[in-house]
């Protein structure tokens, strides 16, 4: 089947958090500009998606709601076929969406004042689960190789032996620096936190979102890691769903998946909506096709990007994209502060996401989201080009 990435649809009316967060700023901003900022897709719903919903809402009612058996059987089935990874159907835990998940995970394994290890520059909300709940943040920050960045392991053991912290919040792969681990880097962080007692919770949301090249490593597969380990799955990245609230958390261990539960509970959380179900088990069975054209063409809007930046941005520096659809650009060598920065893309009717809401690492820095019509990317890097010079 051939799919439609190339239509943009207009969702000033839609309630989409990014589309509304661009026209509190301008609200009589001209038709045609498209903001590239929250890890949303710009392109339609898988048709069969779509198709499916509507065959749901004809012969169903929306009442309380719980997974099926087919339902735990697509995620068993796409985490096999995809993943290579063969998942009991215990270890499902169903949330309605992943930063939510974090946050219990938090509060189910921390106390108040224990630190939390992020690799910064990392996506915003780790930083909100840890902090709101009187956590410490422990930063282990990434080193910077020309763009592409690697994890530093000394200061990861230094962090990890320190008694108190006592969790990470790995990122895997990485928002927004784009990096895919390799299995090795996975084993040597697994090794560090088993060896000093720090639990691992693994936010691979973006696990799909995989480019030509590169392999995505589950992470309890780079080692013996099953009792020290949450994994953290959804379809919202992958298939642009995360309006249906739906992620599936995955810990093998049972007495870590038993004070999950526990604390999900305790927090008021029982199903999920009919729709959710439904749209997760759509996209685990019937839109492999999709994710694969979908693949292809993310592949070529980083080529875009890299060749425009190349050409005509000769002051930044663009970090590979090896996974996601964000791509992070080092605009430092302009010499604007982070503020001055933010402003000119504004101004040039640019909406990304600034740098520095990724921790302080980020600051000279925008994330691009390059999951748009090559077009709406084209004009939005005339613009940046623009704003720059």
């Amino acid at each position: 089947m051939k799919y439609d990435f190339e239509t943009c649809t207009d969702k000033r009316k839609s309630g989409s958090v990014k589309w509304r967060a661009m026209l509190k700023k301008y609200p009589d901003i001209p038709d045609g500009i498209v903001p590239l900022s929250v890890a949303d897709m710009e392109f339609r719903t898988a048709p069969e998606i779509v198709e499916g919903l509507q065959e749901y809402l004809e012969n169903n009612a929306l009442g309380y709601t719980e997974a099926t058996d087919s339902y735990y059987a697509a995620v068993q089935g796409w985490m096999k076929q995809r993943h290579h990874w063969n998942v009991e159907r215990s270890w499902i835990v169903t949330t309605p969406g992943i930063v939510l998940a974090l946050g219990l995970a938090v509060r189910a394994f921390t106390q108040p004042g224990d630190g939390v290890i992020v690799m910064t520059p990392v996506y915003y909300p780790f930083f909100l689960v840890a902090e709101q709940q009187g956590r410490r943040i422990a930063e282990n920050v990434l080193l910077n190789r020309g763009g592409r960045y690697e994890i530093d392991f000394e200061d990861l053991e230094n962090k990890a032996k320190d008694p108190g912290n006592k969790l990470l919040l790995l990122c895997s792969p990485h928002n927004p620096v784009g990096r895919v681990w390799t299995r090795e880097e996975l084993r040597r962080v697994g090794d560090i936190c088993k060896k000093h007692g720090v639990l691992v919770v693994a936010d691979e949301i973006h696990n799909d979102l995989v480019l030509p090249g590169h392999a995505h490593t589950v992470f309890l597969q780079a080692g013996d890691f099953a009792d020290n380990a949450i994994i953290c799955t959804a379809p919202s990245k992958t298939f642009s769903l995360a309006g249906m609230q739906d992620s599936n958390i995955i810990i093998p261990d049972r007495e870590l998946r038993e004070a999950f539960v526990r604390e999900k509970r305790q927090n008021g959380l029982l199903e999920l909506s009919a729709l959710a179900y439904r749209a997760c088990e759509l996209a685990y069975t019937r839109c492999g096709g999709w994710l694969d054209a979908l693949l292809q063409v993310l592949d070529r809007n980083r080529q875009l990007t890299e060749k425009f930046a190349e050409r005509f941005l000769p002051k930044a520096v663009v970090s590979p994209l090896e996974g996601t659809y964000l791509m992070w650009l080092d605009l430092r060598g302009y010499g604007y502060t982070p503020q001055e920065l933010e402003r000119r893309m504004v101004k040039a009717y640019l909406f990304l996401d600034e740098g520095y809401i990724f921790g302080k690492p980020g600051e000279g820095f925008e994330r691009l989201n390059v999951a748009c019509p090559s077009a709406v990317l084209e004009a939005a890097l005339a613009r940046l080009e623009t704003a720059l010079n």
